[in-house]
């Protein structure tokens, strides 16, 4: 019998993150799902760019990740598009990330979700926020890559 092939890892990015931070350190940290919310991650119906990560007592949540629940969600749940998930993470590793996330300027922003092994992983990063220069910096960048690739494109033909 014929394997079928792996669908992409990949569930969402969170592609303002990049724009709006300079990345320090990436973790990769496990999340609490529900039933719902894991059937919904499998259809893509998922939102990052408005996440962020928080330290409470130890224990790091992901707020503001949006999964929308689907039309055939369960009739005995009432499913919660905005919850505050929790993030599995070893507890020397969380210790770091506070000491680091207690100096200025560091915050911890989710990257991605994926899969891995069968369970749903989220990417973070520990990430400090970038100037308006940086930003324009960024945008000149990508613009001046764009023209390459359009240059390069053109000359093949």
């Amino acid at each position: 019998m014929a394997k079928k092939p792996e669908p992409s890892s990949r569930i969402a990015d969170n592609k303002k993150a990049a724009y709006n931070y300079f990345f320090e350190e990436k973790f990769e940290a496990g999340m609490v799902l529900q039933g719902w919310e894991v059937k919904a991650l499998r259809e893509g119906k998922v939102q990052l760019t408005d996440g962020y990560v928080v330290i409470k007592d130890g224990e790091l949540y992901v707020i503001g990740c949006q999964i929308n629940p689907l039309k055939t969600a369960s009739t005995h749940v009432s499913p919660d598009a905005v919850r505050t998930k929790k993030l599995l993470m070893h507890k020397d590793e969380i210790r770091r990330l506070i000491g680091k996330i207690e100096q200025k300027g560091y915050t911890l922003v989710p990257l991605n979700l994926h899969w891995k092994a069968g369970k749903v992983k989220c990417e973070i990063a520990l990430a400090k926020g970038k100037a308006e220069h940086d930003k324009r910096d960024t945008i000149k960048d990508r613009e001046g890559k764009r023209e390459v690739e359009r240059a390069m494109k053109s000359r093949h033909r």
